[in-house]
């Protein structure tokens, strides 16, 4: 057989990557389906710390199969300690205790809504980027849109506020993560891989330090949520993150970043068809505005502008992709 031609590979290459760019949105989408169902079997920290465990696991076997190593230095372990508070283990418990009283639906576009914190953050200079005219009429677009997703104009009647704060919350930690990330760990010199298996395993062992002390072994494990934060772990924590790398590599972050966008609308369609969760008219329409916000958020004036920090998070949710990304 003869080689391949440079268009041959070329459209290979493409179609590779739209069929991993399909499984992580689907994967990330389908995350917050996976909470749900977990947390019909187990407390929300257990949730979180099946999921964290198992995503280790996945992303530990990567480093040992490409020979890779972790960081070195007691200041950049430090630093990661902070970033798996704020990128995981505070965001996944909060989007799971969330979950107990919202549905997947609205916790996957309360997720949405990263990328409109990240822009608020920037206004009160705790970010690099600098806000201009079209950022900040994004942002106002895009919380207009979280108005409506909540149904402001009903006095939010039947909706559980706490819920929905906790969703939020989540979603502000991961800005508040990215941001602290961009500027403690760009210049480690450690690979992506290293870096996000080491901030996923101090956040598997934050979790293991706190969950005993809130919850209690459960009487009895019944199969569909054991399988769900499996699911969460090793696809949605572990296996997503290596699919983002090869994306972002090919592609680049730009590209890659658009990732973001088919999350909440998985989410939705997940929840409505599988968990039988209500959907009014004012979900959808409001989840458009709040991507349509976000997508104004992210508009670059300048090629020279900083490129995103190296290590992921979510589902919300996330290593080289804005913070827009992630579960």
């Amino acid at each position: 057989m003869s080689p391949a031609t440079p268009a041959t590979a070329h459209t290979s290459r493409l179609l590779d990557w739209r069929v991993r760019f399909g499984a992580l949105a689907l994967i990330w989408g389908f995350s917050f389906l996976f909470i749900k169902v977990g947390t019909e079997g187990f407390a929300p920290f257990q949730v979180t710390f099946g999921r964290l465990l198992f995503g280790t696991v996945v992303l530990a076997v990567a480093l040992v199969v490409k020979r890779d190593r972790l960081p070195r230095g007691a200041r950049t372990w430090g630093h990661l300690a902070v970033a798996a508070l704020l990128l995981n283990a505070l965001p996944f418990s909060l989007f799971a205790y969330a979950e107990l009283t919202i549905p997947s639906t609205l916790a996957g576009i309360c997720n949405a809504t990263t990328p409109l914190w990240g822009m608020l953050l920037s206004l009160v200079a705790l970010s690099e980027d600098r806000p201009t005219r079209v950022r900040a009429a994004g942002l106002g677009i895009g919380f207009m849109g979280v108005l409506t997703v909540l149904g402001a104009w009903q006095g939010f009647s039947g909706l559980d506020v706490t819920g929905t704060a906790l969703a939020l919350l989540a979603s502000f930690s991961y800005a508040v993560g990215w941001i602290y990330v961009r500027r403690t760990l760009g210049g480690t010199g450690a690979s992506h891989l290293s870096l996000a298996t080491s901030q996923v395993g101090l956040a598997t062992l934050q979790l293991a330090a706190i969950t005993p002390f809130f919850t209690s072994l459960p009487k009895s494990v019944e199969v569909l949520p054991l399988l769900a934060v499996i699911a969460l772990g090793a696809l949605g924590t572990g296996y997503a993150m290596l699919l983002q790398y090869g994306v972002v590599a090919e592609v680049g972050p730009t590209t890659a970043s658009m990732v973001t966008y088919f999350i909440p609308v998985i989410a939705t369609t997940a929840g409505v068809a599988l968990l039988d969760e209500h959907l009014t008219w004012n979900t959808p329409l409001g989840a458009l505005i709040v991507l349509a916000g976000a997508a104004l958020t992210q508009t670059r004036t300048s090629p020279r502008t900083p490129p995103t920090p190296p290590t992921p998070t979510s589902p919300t949710p996330t290593p080289t992709l804005h913070p827009a990304t992630r579960p």
